[in-house]
């Protein structure tokens, strides 16, 4: 059985967490995943990949993990994604709390994906130089994969630095949740194989790939399956894209380049639009899985 989920931007003007996760679990879908960015530095330096004008939901959204500790309080079973945290502007102690807290207080219902962001100004603030971002995010999540494994947990790192601490309670999920990897450049796989347990990549349409250079999705998954062997890893990756629209054609075409997880993008806006579209896309994920 395929697994669907749903993605949106949680902000202060949409339908609230709670509302929509409760939805979503009624509706048989399988995860929820929030986004994030800290703030938008004003001056707009940076390019957004997306377009000319960046959405106002990127400065309006709800802290994810705060959002989806509200969703784990009203729902049973569904699973509580981020999609992506910026690593980047993140404590790892702090997250790594953060996360191993809502994993306990759900029943071991986090997936976490990461990324190290587009921002050079946002992460800036963070103190976080562009140059170093994937270098950083690195160091930083083996160190919480540390934090979550070990009693006593240590790190040394040019960016992650601290002697043995205690730091409880461990995640419900032994090791920590499934870390998947929201990027798309030569480099991905190995990372993906080094201290990520998948792949994560936005889906594009056509005007999307025109604009961002395509994707190759079926050469992605190859070439992550064949790090994860090199890397001598166990079982298999997952794979999982976000940002799918109402397209059952489309949706039956990625799982065929071999997804395992399908994840339909949502507006930010009020139960009235977002509603009939949650509907849509339930009809096409009961159609595919029966």
């Amino acid at each position: 059985m395929t697994n669907f989920g749903v993605l949106m931007f949680p902000t202060d003007y949409a339908v609230p967490p709670a509302v929509l996760a409760q939805a979503a679990e009624a509706r048989g879908f399988e995860s929820l995943f929030f986004p994030e960015h800290t703030h938008i530095p004003t001056s707009r330096a940076t390019p957004w990949p997306g377009g000319d004008e960046l959405p106002r939901e990127y400065w309006h959204s709800y802290d994810p993990f705060v959002g989806l500790a509200v969703a784990a309080a009203v729902t049973d079973t569904l699973k509580l994604g981020t999609g992506i945290t910026l690593v980047t502007e993140r404590d790892p102690i702090l997250m790594a709390k953060q996360v191993a807290s809502l994993d306990q207080l759900s029943g071991g219902r986090v997936v976490l994906g990461v990324g190290a962001g587009w921002n050079a100004e946002e992460m800036a603030h963070h103190g976080v130089q562009f140059v170093d971002r994937w270098k950083v995010l690195r160091e930083r999540v083996l160190a919480m994969r540390a934090i979550w494994t070990d009693e006593a947990a240590e790190f040394h790192g040019q960016f992650v630095d601290f002697d043995p601490l205690w730091s409880f309670p461990k995640p419900t999920q032994s090791g920590g949740p499934k870390i998947l990897l929201g990027a798309s450049s030569k480099w991905t796989w190995q990372r993906i194989a080094e201290y990520a347990d998948g792949w994560f990549p936005i889906h594009q349409d056509a005007s999307r790939a025109a604009a961002q250079g395509a994707i190759d999705y079926v050469a992605g998954i190859a070439s992550t399956r064949e790090a994860w062997s090199r890397a001598g890893r166990e079982g298999e990756p997952n794979f999982s894209v976000f940002g799918v629209g109402p397209d059952g054609e489309r949706v039956r075409e990625l799982l065929e380049m071999g997804f395992d997880r399908v994840i339909f993008g949502l507006p930010s806006a009020d139960a009235e639009i977002v509603m009939p579209l949650l509907d849509k896309y339930a009809e096409i994920g009961h159609s595919i899985n029966g």
